[in-house]
């Protein structure tokens, strides 16, 4: 579903173009939600930017908008899945995560319940600065047991982690991005699988892994890396807990360099989720992270933030030149 979008519904930092954005991630909870009666909506008082203003609309009797407190809303969640309900949490990355992260591992991972958190705004995907950024998100969700953690690519796989986190019957963490400008075309659903990456280019030089909006930044590397006649993978590993380990072991003994990015700090995220397969099953090979240096950001635009911060494709380039240097040394 498409809709039009006022002046200061726009101004939720999200849609920059004020023209109607697809909502894919909407439909599909609503989609899902009209399947199974368990399903409710939770959100603290961001339902356009959630996309949760669809389910509002429709089904009205299992929506809940909690106001600004995200701690109450994981312990409500809490008491509704004791009761047979499944619901989906809302706020964004920054404020669903780090402002409610004792009531996550207390009220829905310790019990183990089929909790959904979603979060929106990922990483540096924000103008408001440090205050909404949530660069260090994956690295505290990954480490709450029984956690599955989810990072989408584009809106072409918003629904397919719908169905993962239900799939899943613990607690699960999505990390969604909405696009900022209408898609040049309208977009394909594709399916992913739980533990398993997809590997979106093929290539013997190098291993190129990446979540996020760090995918099409890697694709658009290895694109200009052809260019010079280095071909290398890419890994869209949206499946960040559990991660294809299989998946990183056969690149890695495949390509013998990899560079992992992300739209996150480079402690605790996809690069450390990587390197600790590697590491334990005794691979050595030359290694390089691109995300998040350990430091604070700024607000700004998407793609200034990106290569500001040296998120972008540039630093991916940079990244596979150190790599293929080693590898010759």
């Amino acid at each position: 579903m498409t809709q039009p979008l006022s002046k200061l519904e726009a101004a939720d930092f999200i849609n920059r173009s004020f023209k109607p954005l697809p909502r894919s991630y909407g439909d599909a909870l609503l989609e899902a939600a009209q399947r199974d009666p368990r399903i409710v909506c939770l959100t603290a008082d961001l339902s356009p930017p959630t996309e949760t203003d669809l389910f509002r609309d429709v089904l009205p009797e299992r929506f809940h908008n909690v106001g600004i407190a995200e701690a109450n809303m994981i312990g409500m969640a809490g008491g509704m899945a004791r009761s047979g309900e499944i619901p989906f949490v809302h706020s964004f990355c920054a404020f669903v995560t780090k402002r409610c992260y004792d009531q996550i591992t207390m009220q829905a991972a310790y019990p183990n319940l089929p909790i959904k958190i979603v979060g929106f705004l990922p990483g540096v995907a924000t103008l408001l600065g440090v205050s909404h950024q949530a660069n260090e998100d994956i690295a505290i969700m990954r480490a709450v047991p029984n956690m599955m953690v989810l990072e989408p690519s584009g809106p072409q796989y918003h629904a397919a982690v719908v169905e993962l986190a239900l799939q899943h019957e613990g607690p699960v963490y999505l990390r969604m991005k909405r696009p900022e400008q209408p898609p040049s075309q309208p977009v394909e659903a594709k399916r992913l699988e739980l533990g398993r990456g997809v590997l979106r280019r093929e290539g013997n030089d190098a291993a190129l892994i990446a979540c996020g909006l760090s995918v099409d930044e890697s694709l658009k590397a290895a694109d200009t890396l052809s260019g010079e006649g280095i071909e290398i993978s890419v890994v869209d590993m949206a499946s960040i807990k559990p991660l294809d380990a299989d998946l990183v072991l056969r690149l890695a003994e495949a390509t013998g360099a990899m560079v992992t990015a992300e739209n996150h700090s480079i402690i605790g995220g996809l690069g450390s989720a990587v390197a600790e397969v590697l590491v334990d099953a005794g691979v050595g090979l030359p290694f390089k992270r691109v995300g998040v240096q350990d430091r604070f950001c700024e607000g700004g635009t998407t793609p200034y933030l990106m290569h500001k911060f040296d998120l972008g494709q540039h630093r991916a380039r940079r990244r596979r030149a150190r790599s293929r240097r080693a590898q010759t040394k």
